[in-house]
């Protein structure tokens, strides 16, 4: 599975990608792990650059390392996990939504 985060402030984000144990999408469609990490200054702002330079991203995690239960009304929640091939988390103000969200 592809797992990117965009929410950059995040203690469990690498460079686009969790490194979480486990993620909680609430029925908000909200990324219920994220916590903001104050020491984390320098996040690599991508929007400047986005169609002449390719972001620097970490490794693909492998979906078996991460549990991603889910409680949306979603297209990709089965029985409480997401079944999604890929999510990403996006950086639109404070919460990191979901947008790979479908609703039922």
């Amino acid at each position: 599975m592809d797992i990117r985060c965009r929410k950059g402030l995040c203690k469990y984000n690498d460079r686009f990608t969790c490194k979480a144990d486990a993620i909680l999408v609430d029925d908000e469609v909200v990324c219920t792990k994220y916590v903001r990490d104050e020491l984390k200054k320098d996040v690599q702002d991508v929007t400047k650059v986005l169609f002449s330079e390719k972001p620097t991203y970490a490794p693909q995690r492998d979906s078996k390392t991460l549990e991603i239960k889910c409680r949306a009304n979603c297209l990709f929640n089965h029985n409480g996990l997401c079944v999604s091939n890929g999510i990403t988390l996006n950086s639109i103000k404070e919460k990191p939504y979901c947008i790979s969200y479908l609703r039922k």
